[in-house]
């Protein structure tokens, strides 16, 4: 406890142990420290709605929504402002004492449920000894990480299912519940295990559910070319991965004389049918987050935020970098809603107004759209290509980009991939190897992109689709491989649900979670075949054999 924080949620943590003295990402301890009391006061109002629930009340969704963004706020690169986390933490414990009283025998609630403060010095001592290595035992605190990450990566499909009207009162109630349990000293590992793979079962609900408002909202995605050049017309650049943000952006922004560019994990955006009614909705411009000081600097123009992925941003263009929702940033301008639901993005658009058009970095276009309603109109061509031998197997490839320069292993593996393979990816690790010119099987391109790490769901429907065409009892039977890159937290929940479905053989990159001690490590290992990578080459042989 000597450590000024200790975070290792994300795949950069220092020395793949745990950041110590400040955060790989940018944050800094007195950031992390006030992250994980917010962390241990929302399972203190999820062990208070928990037991509310058990003895038969209902909780308000205001009460679930909240929960939920206080853990979306917490996901790495998310939020670096600290004065939100005070207030989420003061309102927090508001919420949660007003709830307390309807508790009929508070001496079984949690230490967590029971403690208050509205004294900051007070909050700075107790964030200071209810963070990760609060929980002595190694394995019970690996097993309790990674329950709590699976759902920081569920609140955020949850969030954005939410944005945009829908909501799943049996998965708010599971999130709480798994939120109270992990401040349950009586469980044993092997139910925490067993908790562990119930979070991606409803991980895969919270998938279904956001599948289903992005695709009733905006229509299903369908094959796209994406321009990735520039016009002559200012811009604002739209990143992260709030689609109804986009559409506020895109309908305020009509006949401005403002182009709307996307990116990072807003490409898959432009695949939605209703957006591209939008004449100024251009193009996608750059690469995945990290790349962002450069892209952001020679864009030009304002830059909306809408979720995580935010690196904290030079002095150049940080007064041009405005946030909304869950992502903040002390010193940019924040946006919220108004009694509506509705955001103003005026300030944004004058900006643009006066800013200069963005720099061209590239030209061209690249493709995608491949999600699962758009794939199953592919279903025939697809199964003839695997029947006649056209298409040997089908690679995985979805997840997180990020800095390491370890990650050009996914370019070099896509690159050296025979040519009778195709890529299924989602998430902004096709970033390493989407501009690739890696030709098509039969018209088939050899990258089908279905869209954002949001969008993993696709994936895994497509796996389950081509299982009943091909009349499989088993998914692992399917000529599928699953190399995965990850970074934060969502990946985490797209993980925990590939093992709730029965997929095995998962490798994962570049390296495995620092938060898996040696001994859960080995319960995945023996279990489900977690590996890591290894040469590119060693592994191309290892997957085709």
């Amino acid at each position: 406890m000597e450590n000024t924080m200790f975070c290792y949620q994300c795949q950069e943590t220092a020395g793949c142990t745990g950041c110590t003295k400040a955060g790989v990402c940018g944050k800094s301890p007195e950031l992390a420290r006030v992250q994980d009391l917010l962390i241990y006061v929302t399972k203190g109002l999820s062990a208070v709605t928990t037991a509310l629930r058990d003895q038969g009340e209902t909780v308000s969704p205001e009460t679930d929504h909240y929960i939920t963004t206080n853990l979306f706020t917490t996901i790495t690169n998310a939020n670096f402002d600290d004065e939100i986390f005070y207030a989420r933490v003061a309102e927090t414990l508001k919420i949660k004492n007003d709830l307390v009283a309807g508790i009929k025998d508070t001496s079984k609630l949690s230490a967590a449920a029971l403690w208050s403060s509205d004294d900051r010095a007070e909050m700075d001592r107790k964030a200071a000894v209810v963070g990760v290595l609060a929980t002595e035992n190694e394995d019970v605190r690996s097993l309790r990480e990674l329950i709590i990450y699976g759902l920081k990566g569920l609140a955020a499909y949850v969030k954005h299912a939410n944005e945009l009207g829908r909501d799943n009162a049996e998965i708010n109630a599971f999130v709480q519940k798994a939120l109270a349990a992990t401040l349950d000293d009586s469980l044993s590992a092997d139910e925490l295990v067993a908790l562990t793979l119930e979070t991606g079962k409803f991980g895969v609900s919270g998938m279904a559910l956001l599948d289903e408002a992005n695709t009733g909202t905006y229509g299903n995605p369908e094959i796209t070319k994406v321009n990735i050049g520039t016009g002559k017309n200012p811009g604002i650049l739209i990143s992260g991965h709030d689609l109804k943000d986009l559409e506020q952006l895109l309908e305020q922004t009509q006949g401005t004389g403002v182009d709307v560019y996307t990116h990072s994990e807003m490409l898959p955006a432009h695949y939605y049918p209703a957006f591209k009614k939008f004449s100024n909705f251009f193009g996608n411009y750059g690469n995945a987050w990290w790349k962002q000081k450069e892209e952001f600097e020679s864009f030009n123009g304002p830059i909306l935020m809408t979720t995580n992925c935010i690196v904290p941003p030079k002095d150049s263009y940080k007064g041009r970098m405005f946030t909304t929702g869950a992502a903040g940033f002390a010193g940019c301008a924040h946006i919220e809603k108004d009694a509506e639901g509705k955001k103003d993005f005026s300030a944004i658009i004058d900006m643009a107004k006066k800013c200069e058009p963005p720099v061209q970095i590239e030209e061209g276009e690249i493709i995608g759209g491949f999600a699962h309603n758009q794939v199953f109109e592919l279903a025939g061509p697809v199964v003839e290509a695997v029947k006649s031998g056209a298409i040997k197997k089908f690679f995985v490839m979805a997840g997180c980009d990020g800095r390491q320069k370890s990650r050009n292993y996914y370019t070099d593996f896509a690159a050296a991939l025979p040519k009778d393979t195709v890529i299924l990816t989602a998430g902004c690790a096709k970033y390493k190897y989407n501009k690739l010119d890696l030709g098509d099987i039969g018209g088939i391109p050899r990258v089908l992109d279905a869209g954002q790490c949001n969008d993993s769901y696709s994936l895994a429907l497509i796996a389950l689709k081509l299982k009943e065409v091909f009349g499989l009892d088993d998914i692992n039977e399917l000529p599928i491989a699953y190399n995965i890159a990850w970074y934060e937290q969502k990946a985490v929940i797209v993980l925990l649900a590939l093992l709730h479905l029965g997929v095995k053989n998962i490798h994962l990159g570049p390296t495995l979670p620092a938060f898996l001690s040696p001994n859960v490590a080995k319960v995945l290992v023996d279990t489900f075949g977690i590996a890591g990578i290894g040469t590119v080459e060693d592994d191309i042989r290892l997957f085709l054999n």
